[in-house]
Formats: structure tokens, C-alpha cells, sequence
């Protein structure tokens, strides 16, 4: 960086060096011009004066020959006058002597003025007025909506500027929302995994914490900034860990075979709140945080589910936590000192999620789904019937550590940021801090990293490995790909040769993490080109490109059904994630977690519920008990995307497409087309116009049989049963 600046330096030197000769021959060039008009003017002005005076000359001397009357003493004098007059003419001054004196009179003049000019345009007082210098208090002042001010010179002139000065590079002045500085944990899901990653607020590399090949999340500060709280799969179940980030040591904190998650300090460090799935509940816990004791359970509500726990900062008498109790998901704060409940937010038709305490205690940060937007709001929990504000979009907010503002994690087509949304002073520019896609539930603390884990760069990834390998060939002809066969329980069991591969992947991986084999059995995985369309059903169905395939639909029946279905309006789209219910054999916490999210209810469509049928059903009225995997996330971690519902869904269940999944790779359908067919083939269904044929030729399709044995030798028998046995027929 100093070499830099001494080039920099150097050069602009040289730079002002080269002007000032510049400036130099210009000056004399000009000051040799004024000398030459100088004194062409004080010539001709000098000729112009003696013809003036001539006359007056002439006139002077007859008035004085006509005085003939004077005494002789008088004409003597006179003539003495003329002899003295006449020698001062011949002995006069030589004109160049005179020039050379009026010249140097003008230069001398001029430079006066010029040094005069200098002085007044690099006065400071004159070119700071109305400026002042971008530094740190300036921008905290113009982000906090005040008057800028100028800054006044010190005692020892500091605050002075010289007007030449070698610029000095400066550092890029930092919001006022990032002053607090610290590090900010977050965990990151990719290769169908999750793990713990910290980023210093100053802007430098993310560094991942944890690395084991089973999930890692929902990480949490301790109030000194040491340690780390979070929750794994690594020893299989679901339990608490505490990674001390000063000597890189973990300690398992819980040992239960059933689920525990969503850890939070207390103010005193000494010990954490969590949510644990016991007796068919998500209940609210506490454990010391050494774990040498039994944990003790907060009063809860046996009809419905508590969780995301947040521990109120000093003195900490209260806990926040997420709750189904009046029907809705709402956020509630429990009293350690009078044993109440009180609802903060009691929003019947938005479902709250994630609170976090303010610094000072005085407001509840949380993120819900709010006409078709994930945004971040404020609600005050000293005034409860103040009405909550909403700061910004984002979700899974933590707050600063000086409470100026609100972070949260928002996603965007050019992957994942932390924004900092300010929360008393709105028209501050919210700063961005970019981390990698898939970033999630940051957690922000004061205290900077140990130099030591920053110089080791993190953890390395468990595995680098892809999840899977496209096996396909492109080929000379028209059309390039072809449908390979699949070992699936369908009508026509083929796919694209493009994505066959995923496919099979992914059912490896939900066959282990659900405990059966969910995708061995499918109710559509092809449909040919002639195939009719549903009623009111678009002809351009994703099934006929091989890119495509749907689950039972018949399975979201049943007790229990092994299928729940979620909705999620976002933006102005209806879209459905899908919870596969995991084998009996593991319901005691072996595999999967419990449902936080109410399922929609669709069989009430038709329970005579005039409401529920024109609305399409509508949410259950309690929370299924057990365990459940995220079909839709797993799917994302192969490339399988959901689409949405048809906007007609409500009345027609053709175009609910809960059940839907495709895997596109980014091209349009008619395109994902003609990696099957021909031009010629898809004349009905080409963008734009074209000549119409006489016979159009036939479509054909080609299957290849011959599917290797080692990609599906770890899959079962297509057809196995879902959990519990039920067939999901209900």
C-alpha cells in the first residue's frame, strides 16, 4: 500500500513539475509580449505629447521675443536660460535607459499581482466553504438525517489544509449500521448439507466453522463472543453442540434420541434455551450450558407446537418464542417471574417467525410472509399496543450489537446478502454484506474472530464432490438426446438422458434421509407428445419433455398421510412445499424433525365447508405429530425446482401441482422439447410461425433399456411401501 503511494505520489509530482515549466514559458512568452506593447504604447504616446505641445512651444517663444522693452540684465538672463536649456537637451538621458526602467516598473507589477492571485485562490478559507471532508463523523452525521458540519482546525493545526499537500489515499468511510463491527455467523446450505460459516463485518472472506458431512445450523453468540452454540446431526439425532471459537474445541451439550434445535444464551452466558421434540410436542427447554444438568421445560400448551426461542438481554426475566396456540403462528414472550404468557403480535392472518431481542430489550425484531414478501418487522414490547413496524425484506433477522439496525438475509438472482436495515432512521442506505447462496439465520456479535482461526483460513469442505454426474451423450442428428428407462412404478418409467442421472441421485438420498423409498413409485414420469391435456390443463405440460415427474397425489391421504403439503404464496404465485413423513421404525428422532409450519388441508374442499371449497381447502386444524424430511429441499439440492399453481387452483385440482417437480436447467419448454424431437414434429407448439407441412413427420422416440446396474443396484424394488404401511391410499 505505501509502495503504491509513493508511485502515486511520485507521479503526480512529476505531473505538477511539468506544469509549472509549462506555466513558466507561458508567462514570459506573455510578459515579452506586454514588454513590446509597452513600449510601442509609451513611444507613440511620447511622439503624440511633443506634437501636442509644438504649438504651445511656438507661442511661448514669439511672447517672449516680442519683450523688447526688458532690461539688458533681464535679456542676459534669458539668454543664459536658453544656453542652459539648449545644453540640458544635448545631455538628456538615453531613451533605452528610460525603456528598460518602465519595463522592469511593469514585470515587478505584475508579479505583485500575479503572487496575489495565487494567494487568494488557495486561501482554505475560500475553498472549503461549504466543503467538508468526507470522513467518518461527516457520513454518521449525513446518515443520521443531520446538518453536515465543518470541521474546526485543532490547536496544533491539524484540522488545516495545505494547498500543496500530496494526496494521501483514504480509507472508504463505513456505515454508521456497521460500526459495531464484530463477526456475523450464518449457516450455509450446499451439496445438500449445511454448515456454520463467520464473516467479520469489515467485509473480509467468509470462513466456514464446522465442516461435519451431517447438518450443522441454527448458530447463536454467546454474550462474550466465545462461543458458539448451534444445533447437528453429527452423532445422527438432532442434538445441541458448543464450539469454543478460542481453542476450536466442541462440546456436545444434550443427549436425547429425540430432537433439539434453535439454541439461544442467556445474558449470563451460563445457559441455553431450545426447542426439543418431547411426548409428541415441540416444547421450549433450558439447559445449563456445560449440560450438567437435566434440562427443564418451560410451561407449554399440549394442543399446540412452541419454538424459535429467544432469551431476553440483561436481566433477562423473559423469553420469546413462536407458538400455534390461538390457531395462528404468533410470537409470545413468557414472564420467568410470574409464570405468564403474553401474545405480542396477535396477527390472525400473518404467521410470525424468528424473534429477536433488541439490545436494550425494548423491541422484538421477527420476519414473516407478508403479501407475497418476506419482510423483517419491529414491534415494541414495553408499548405492546403499538402496532408492529416493518423495516425491511429479509428474513431470520439478528440485531446489531448497538441496536441501530437489523440484519437480515435476502435473496436475489446474483445469490444471497446480509442486508442492515435501519430501524429508528429509515433513510439511511441499508448496507449489503455479500456471502455465498444459500445463507441463512445470521447471528451477529461484537467480538472479532481470533486471529488465529482468521489465519487458517476455516474448515475445509467435508466433500467436494458433486451429487451427481449427468451421464449423457449428444448426438449428430436431430434430435440430439434421447429417454432412458428408470426403475420407477409409472405408466411410461423414462426420463431425458439429461437428467436421469439426478433423478436417480435424488431418490438415493430421500430413500435415506426419509427411511423408504418415496420416489420408487410416481404417478407420472412421461408423457408422449399425444397425450390430451387434463381438463383446462395447458397441452405444454414439463411431463412431455423427460424433465419432469410427479409423486403419488394420492398419498397426502391417509392416518397419517405419509405426505403433508405446505403453501407459500410468494410474490403473486401459489407455490407448495412438500413434507415426506419418515418410516415408522424412526419416529423416535432417528431421522427427519418436526413439523413447525400448519399443512393445507385439501380434502376439506369437499368436508361442506362452502369456504374451505372456494378457497381450495384450508390450513389443518392442528399440527401432525412425527417426523418429516423436506422433499422440496432436497430436490432444490439436485436441480428439481417446483413450479407454481395454476391460477384457477382453487377450482380445479389438475393445476394444483403440489405433486410437480421439474428440473429445466434453464431452458424454455419448447426448448427442453427439441432436445426430443424435431422441428417438424413440434410444428403445433413452435414460438414463432412456420410453413406448414403436407405430412408432418411422426415423432420418435427412442428408449434406451440397457440402464447401467451400479446406478440403481443401492435403490429398492420400485413400489415399497411409505411408512407405517398405510399404502397412502387413506
Amino acid at each position: 500500500m505505501l509502495l503504491r503511494a509513493y508511485r502515486l505520489t511520485d507521479k503526480i509530482g512529476v505531473i505538477i513539475l511539468k506544469c509549472a515549466v509549462a506555466l513558466t514559458d507561458v508567462t514570459l512568452d506573455g510578459l515579452y509580449v506586454l514588454r513590446r506593447a509597452f513600449l510601442r504604447l509609451v513611444w507613440w504616446g511620447a511622439l503624440a505629447l511633443w506634437f501636442l505641445l509644438t504649438p504651445f512651444r511656438f507661442l511661448l517663444r514669439l511672447l517672449l521675443r516680442g519683450a523688447g522693452g526688458t532690461a539688458a540684465a533681464a535679456t542676459g538672463s534669458m539668454a543664459r536660460r536658453a544656453a542652459r536649456a539648449q545644453l540640458d537637451a544635448n545631455l538628456r538621458e538615453d531613451p533605452v535607459l528610460a525603456q528598460n526602467r518602465a519595463l522592469n516598473v511593469l514585470t515587478l507589477t505584475l508579479l505583485v499581482a500575479l503572487v496575489a492571485v495565487v494567494i487568494w485562490a488557495t486561501n482554505p478559507a475560500r475553498t472549503n466553504q461549504g466543503v467538508v471532508p468526507l470522513d467518518g463523523e461527516l457520513n454518521a452525521a449525513l446518515f443520521a438525517g443531520a446538518s453536515p458540519v465543518a470541521p474546526t482546525a485543532n490547536a496544533g493545526g491539524a484540522g488545516a489544509i495545505s494547498a500543496f499537500a500530496t494526496p494521501v489515499p483514504t480509507a472508504t468511510p463505513r456505515s454508521p449500521l456497521l460500526t459495531a463491527a464484530g463477526t456475523i455467523a450464518y449457516s450455509r446450505r450446499e451439496l445438500g448439507q449445511s454448515d456454520i460459516w463467520a464473516i467479520p463485518v469489515d467485509g473480509r472472506a467468509p470462513i466456514r466453522l464446522t465442516n461435519s458431512p451431517r447438518d450443522e445450523r441454527d448458530p447463536a453468540w454467546s454474550p462474550n463472543g466465545r462461543q458458539l452454540a448451534y444445533a447437528s446431526r453429527q452423532d445422527d439425532g438432532w442434538e445441541l453442540y458448543v464450539l469454543d471459537v478460542t481453542n476450536n474445541q466442541t462440546t456436545r451439550v444434550t443427549y436425547d434420541l429425540s430432537f433439539q434445535g434453535a439454541p439461544h444464551w442467556s445474558p449470563d452466558g451460563e445457559y441455553l434455551v431450545y426447542e426439543s421434540y418431547q411426548g409428541n410436542n415441540l416444547d421450549v427447554y433450558i439447559v445449563r450450558a456445560d449440560g450438567r444438568e437435566e434440562a427443564i421445560r418451560l410451561p407449554s400448551n399440549a394442543e399446540a407446537p412452541d419454538f424459535s426461542p429467544a432469551w431476553s438481554p440483561s436481566p433477562g426475566r423473559q423469553i420469546a418464542f413462536v407458538s400455534w396456540r390461538d390457531g395462528n403462528q404468533d410470537i409470545y414472550v413468557f414472564s420467568l417471574d410470574d409464570q405468564s404468557v403474553v401474545n405480542v403480535t396477535n396477527t390472525p392472518t400473518r404467521n410470525e417467525d424468528f424473534p429477536a431481542w433488541s439490545p436494550n430489550g425494548d423491541f422484538i425484531a421477527y420476519s414473516a410472509l407478508d403479501e407475497g414478501l418476506e419482510k423483517v418487522f419491529v414491534k415494541s414490547v414495553a408499548n405492546p399496543d403499538d402496532p408492529a413496524r416493518a423495516v425491511g425484506r429479509g428474513r431470520t433477522p439478528t440485531w446489531s450489537p448497538d441496536g441501530l439496525s437489523v440484519l437480515a438475509a435476502v435473496d436475489s438472482i446474483d445469490g444471497t446478502q446480509f442486508v442492515a436495515l435501519p430501524v429508528d432512521n429509515p433513510g439511511v442506505l441499508a448496507p449489503v454484506i455479500q456471502v455465498q447462496s444459500g445463507a441463512d439465520s445470521p447471528n451477529w456479535t461484537s467480538a472479532p474472530l481470533p486471529q488465529a482461526l482468521v489465519n487458517t483460513g476455516g474448515l475445509p469442505a467435508a466433500s467436494s464432490e458433486a451429487l451427481y454426474v449427468e451421464q449423457e451423450q449428444r448426438l449428430a442428428i436431430d434430435p440430439p438426446y434421447r429417454l432412458r428407462a428408470i426403475n420407477v412404478s409409472t405408466d411410461q418409467p423414462s426420463m431425458s438422458e439429461r437428467v436421469d442421472d439426478s433423478f436417480n441421485a435424488l431418490r438415493q438420498a430421500v430413500l435415506e434421509a426419509a427411511g423408504w423409498d418415496v420416489l420408487g413409485r410416481l404417478d407420472d414420469a412421461f408423457w408422449s407428445l399425444d397425450r390430451p391435456p387434463s381438463p383446462n390443463e395447458s397441452p405444454r405440460s414439463w411431463l412431455k419433455t423427460g424433465r419432469a415427474f410427479a409423486i403419488t397425489r394420492a398419498d397426502i391421504l391417509g392416518d397419517p398421510p405419509p405426505f403433508e403439503i405446505v403453501r407459500e404464496d410468494i410474490g403473486v404465485e401459489t407455490y407448495w412445499r412438500v413434507y415426506v413423513r419418515v418410516v415408522a421404525t424412526a419416529q423416535s428422532g432417528q431421522l427427519g424433525e418436526p413439523l413447525r409450519r400448519m399443512p393445507w388441508d385439501f380434502a376439506s374442499r369437499t368436508s361442506g365447508d362452502v369456504e374451505a371449497y372456494d378457497q381450495g381447502g384450508r390450513l389443518k386444524t392442528r399440527m401432525p405429530t412425527g417426523y418429516y424430511i423436506d422433499l422440496t429441499q432436497i430436490a432444490a439440492d439436485y436441480g428439481w425446482e417446483r413450479l407454481p399453481a395454476g391460477s384457477d387452483w382453487r377450482a380445479n385440482i389438475n393445476t394444483v401441482n403440489f405433486a410437480l417437480f421439474v428440473k429445466s436447467d434453464g431452458l424454455s419448454w419448447y426448448d427442453a422439447m427439441r432436445e426430443l424431437y424435431t422441428e417438424g414434429a413440434l410444428i403445433n407448439f413452435a414460438p414463432t410461425a412456420v410453413p406448414q407441412a403436407t405430412l408432418p413427420p411422426q415423432a420418435t422416440i427412442i428408449i434406451v433399456t440397457d440402464v447401467p446396474p451400479e446406478q440403481l443396484s443401492t435403490l429398492p424394488p420400485a413400489g415399497e411401501s411409505p411408512p407405517d404401511g398405510d399404502g397412502g391410499q387413506g
